[in-house]
């Protein structure tokens, strides 16, 4: 794959609608730990990095909205180290916790949350490599 300055280097990039571009990349960085990397415009669209993934936030318009209240249409999941201390940090800048950290089967310790939008992160800690079938899942392609 071609590297472009211009786009992030992620092969999958959410891009989120928001109210105030501004203001939500304002409250990521601060609850959530995302960098911005690239403006567009003052008010249009934001590149944000965190890790080796990415995520863009776009501003209101034609058929793009942010989410509305009681309903869920997507959850956008995010690898970090420090499960704990970071749900408590998100909870310190104001982050709604919809789901404390929980320790799950499959390995992961997760905890979602909700942003000043609406929408919905589930943030993970991996802490031990678990075969799928050991939980019941199933290996169709190895990685």
């Amino acid at each position: 794959m071609r590297r472009n300055r211009s786009i992030p280097a992620a092969t999958v990039v959410p891009v989120l609608v928001y109210p105030d571009v501004r203001a939500a990349v304002a409250w990521l960085a601060s609850a959530f730990g995302f960098v911005e990397h690239v403006r567009i415009g003052e008010d249009h669209r934001a590149q944000l990095g965190v890790g080796d993934g990415a995520v863009i936030v776009a501003d209101v318009r034609h058929d793009q909205r942010p989410p509305r209240g009681g309903e869920v249409t997507h959850l956008v999941m995010v690898r970090v180290d420090g499960i704990d201390e970071h749900c408590e940090h998100a909870r310190s800048c104001g982050a709604p916790i919809v789901m404390e950290p929980t320790t799950f089967e499959y390995g992961e310790r997760q905890y979602v949350a909700e942003d000043l939008a609406g929408h919905r992160w589930t943030f993970t800690e991996t802490l031990e490599d678990v075969p799928p079938e050991a939980w019941g899942g199933t290996t169709v392609r190895p990685r």
